[in-house]
């Protein structure tokens, strides 16, 4: 009866090393790739018509690996699966498919693309990269903060000196707003937007110069560092440090020194020496 309760937890283990595997990792990376093909696929009417049956079983099996895939790693781990949050959105998005597609859910059948994105949770350096996001968004928000001062005093200047003459872009603070946004993506803002004001307003240059300077090379670029140094971190925190390993391998060789010089017998104090 013993051996009977203990075999189940004897499988757990290699059954979980089975999954994480290599050949079953690569495995599952091209069936999402396969799966994105096919619901790509799934797009063109012409092809629907001569391939739809095919397309549509191809789907189906795909659908059913992954399922059996979750299930497995729930025998494995049981409730502690959804602890990691990346498990709970591998199976938010299976199951996600097997919600059945008509009537009032039949948008969910736009939803199974989602299932492209399991790609994030199988390749590590996606997963750091998502993962240095999610850390870089409490500064993140400190930067939005900023920019959305700067674009709220910007857009009073802006209606407040250029309403009367322009009320299509600076009529009021969203027109302002908006038009300030144009600018600071520098997509049509010097024919469309500064050089219309500047035939009216000659001295016009230097507040769209200082807001440009402000938004977009300064507070962007911030925006983007935030991003980047977040991203590292996240990879840092994977790779061993050669810092600790050094001094680990220092401590080593000095306790190996004190054995061997406790092991160094000392002269007997009775022992006279010899002129």
């Amino acid at each position: 009866m013993e051996t009977v309760m203990h075999a189940p937890a004897g499988w757990r283990p290699r059954l979980d090393r089975w999954l994480e595997s290599a050949p079953i990792h690569n495995g599952l990376i091209a069936l999402i790739l396969l799966n994105a093909v096919i619901l790509g696929l799934e797009t063109s009417p012409a092809l629907m018509a001569a391939w739809g049956s095919w397309l549509s079983a191809a789907d189906r099996a795909i659908l059913a690996v992954f399922v059996v895939e979750i299930a497995l790693r729930l025998y494995v781990h049981r409730l502690a699966y959804f602890r990691d949050p990346w498990n709970v959105f591998d199976f938010v998005v299976v199951a996600i498919a097997l919600v059945p597609a008509s009537g009032p859910l039949a948008v969910l059948r736009a939803l199974r693309i989602l299932r492209v994105l399991r790609l994030i949770t199988l390749v590590p350096s996606m997963k750091r990269v998502v993962g240095g996001l999610l850390a870089a968004l409490p500064g993140l928000g400190s930067v939005m903060g900023i920019i959305c001062i700067i674009f709220y005093v910007a857009a009073v200047i802006a209606t407040k000196l250029f309403a009367a003459d322009f009320p299509a872009l600076f009529g009021d603070l969203g027109s302002s707003a908006f038009t300030l946004f144009q600018v600071m993506t520098l997509e049509g803002w010097a024919m469309e937007v500064v050089r219309p004001v500047m035939a009216v307003y000659p001295a016009s240059w230097i507040f769209f110069l200082i807001f440009i300077l402000a938004s977009t090379f300064t507070l962007l670029n911030l925006f983007i560092a935030v991003i980047v140094n977040a991203i590292h971190q996240e990879g840092a925190g994977d790779r061993p440090d050669p810092t600790a390993a050094e001094i680990a391998r220092l401590r080593e060789e000095v306790a190996a020194l004190r054995n061997h010089l406790g092991g160094v017998r000392k002269p007997s104090p009775y022992v006279t020496r010899r002129r």
